[in-house]
Order: structure tokens, then sequence, then C-alpha cells
């Protein structure tokens, strides 16, 4: 029997995780799924972290939980940013030290990066350069977890790797207007244009930069392919300093191209029109994801056709959604 301690079960990369297992367990049998409410186990709080871990011994352990959020999140609570995921990954790893957890995979985030690294992003471009500044909490945080994972790997031995996907879409999204990122912003601004037989729909900017994009599907086996990976190979393939793995699609899209998709995935046939006035943000951001692909991992769904199947999930799920 392997015990699996998923935490952050239910955010978009957690649940996916969750699904991913649950699948697995089909073969394996044996597979224990732990999971808990944000109600019953706090994991910003140290001493209730302790307990938890003491009592239910996992095994392994996959960290997906953090507090995520908007540009306008991320300016207007920046202490709450890096205090939450600070505590949140330093009582995880120690914890999961203590109780003698050998194998975890940390969860972490492509804003890590700095704002003007060269495209497509590599790993060694961690701690190059000055970070974007409107989520700088946000990524000191993420990139802390990476280096408490390296130095519990350098100190005590143990193998916790870290994974750093591109963007994600899909299943559990953020649709909130405020907050939501581009997939889940355009996706709810098409269907509502459908709904009230709009004309024509306006997105932000020129609509040139380029974006990349990754079902989180994808990212969840991926994610678990690299903490499957024989010691051996994850060693061959990173250093005891640089240890972290990108997780893209490869591919990237211009938000004009992506807005397209995202109306006949709603099946909106009126005029896509730009706004040349809003800002258009970075021109580019891809992440090089050779080491993956020379691990032997590629992904599945392609970008169209994923983003067909969230519409479905968000048309289905519309009244329960965060929006």
């Amino acid at each position: 029997m392997t015990r699996y301690y998923v935490a952050g079960h239910r955010g978009m990369v957690g649940s996916a995780i969750v699904r991913a297992l649950e699948s697995r367990r089909q073969a394996e049998p044996s597979l224990q799924l732990i999971t808990r409410e944000r109600s019953e186990l706090d994991l910003t709080k140290q001493a209730a972290v302790r307990d938890f871990f003491h009592q239910v011994r996992p095994e392994v352990v996959i960290l997906a939980a953090a507090k995520v959020g908007g540009i306008y999140a991320n300016a207007t609570y920046p202490a709450e940013f890096i205090y939450q995921n600070l505590m949140i990954a330093s009582n995880v790893i120690q914890a999961s030290h203590e109780v003698g957890v050998q194998r975890m995979l940390q969860c972490g985030s492509s804003c890590i990066y700095p704002r003007h690294a060269q495209q497509p992003i590599r790993e060694a471009a961690l701690l190059t350069g000055k970070l974007e500044s409107s989520n700088e909490p946000y990524a000191i945080a993420k990139i802390a977890a990476i280096k408490l994972c390296e130095s519990y790997n350098r100190q005590y031995g143990r193998d916790y790797r870290s994974v750093m996907p591109c963007n994600l879409y899909g299943p559990r999204d953020n649709f909130d207007p405020e907050n939501a990122h581009v997939i889940p912003a355009l996706m709810r601004r098409f269907h509502e244009a459908v709904q009230s037989g709009a004309s024509d729909v306006t997105i932000w900017g020129t609509g040139t930069p380029r974006r990349e994009f990754l079902h989180v599907d994808d990212m969840a086996l991926a994610a678990l392919y690299i903490l499957d990976l024989p010691v051996r190979i994850y060693a061959d393939n990173t250093r005891p300093m640089l240890s972290h793995i990108n997780i893209g699609s490869g591919t990237d899209v211009s938000i004009r191209e992506l807005a397209g998709m995202i109306a006949r995935a709603t099946g909106f046939r009126g005029r896509i029109l730009t706004d040349p006035s809003k800002p258009d943000g970075t021109p580019r951001k891809l992440m090089d994801n050779s080491l993956m692909k020379a691990m032997g991992w590629r992904p599945r769904i392609e970008l169209e056709e994923g983003l067909a199947a969230t519409y479905r999930w968000f048309v289905e799920n519309h009244s329960e959604l965060r929006l």
C-alpha cells in the first residue's frame, strides 16, 4: 500500500492530480489517497500540520496548495501572498521530513523566472534577473519552496522534486472577472456574448502577444511522470541546486489566435475586435520544455481540443463556479 497525500486537492492543479491518481488506482488498488479540506487543516499553522502528518504518516506528498490570485489581488494583499505561501511550503516540507516522507513533488509557477528572461525560458534562468513586480512576493515564496526542497535533499538525502508549469487551463479554473487568467476570462466573455446576442467581443491590447498554454490534466500526468522517475534518471538531468523542471506544451499562440479558438468553442460568430489602448504585457512567454522531452514526456491534449472540453465543463458547472 502506498499512501499519497495531496495538499491543495480542491484547486485546479490539485484536483487534476487527484483525478490522475484515482485513474491509477484502478490498476493499483492498494494506492491510498489522503486529502483534507481547508476547514479541516490550515496548512499555514505549523502545529496543526505537524499533528496531521504524525497522525496519517503519508509515504508520498504532492504539494499543490497555494494562495493564488490575479494582478489586483497580488497588489492589494502582498503580505498575505508571501506569508501564506512561505508557511504552507515550510510547514508541509518540514512535517514531511519529520515523519520520514522520502518522496515529494512540489508544484510551482513560471512566475519564478525573471521578467526579461530569454525566450524560451530555460530552468537555468532562475535567479538571473529581476522578477515581475506585480507578483514578486508570490514568486519569492515559490522560489523559496524550490530551495527548501533542494536543501532537504542536500542535507537529509530526501527526494523532493519541483515542477514549474506554464499557463494552465481546464476544469476548476477561476472564472472570476477580477482574478481570472486569460483563458477563463475570455471564455466567460465569449459565453456571455453568445447568451446576450452581442455582435462583437473586444479583447485587450493588440492581440499580438504570444503565450503558451497547457491543459491541467496534461500537467498532472507530467507531474506524476517526474515524481515516478528513477532517482538516477532525475539526478542525471538536474543539479542539486538547479533541480526544478519546466512543464510546457512547447508551442505558443497569439492572444488573437487564442480568442478565435475560444470563439469557435463557445459558438460565437460575431466580430473579434482589439483595443490597442490597453496594455499588451510581455510580448512573448514560452517555457523551454526540452528537458521534459528528453526524459520522454509529451503533452497529449491539443489546445483547441482542450478549450472545447473546458467550455463544456464550464457550461455544465456554471452555477457552482467562482464567478
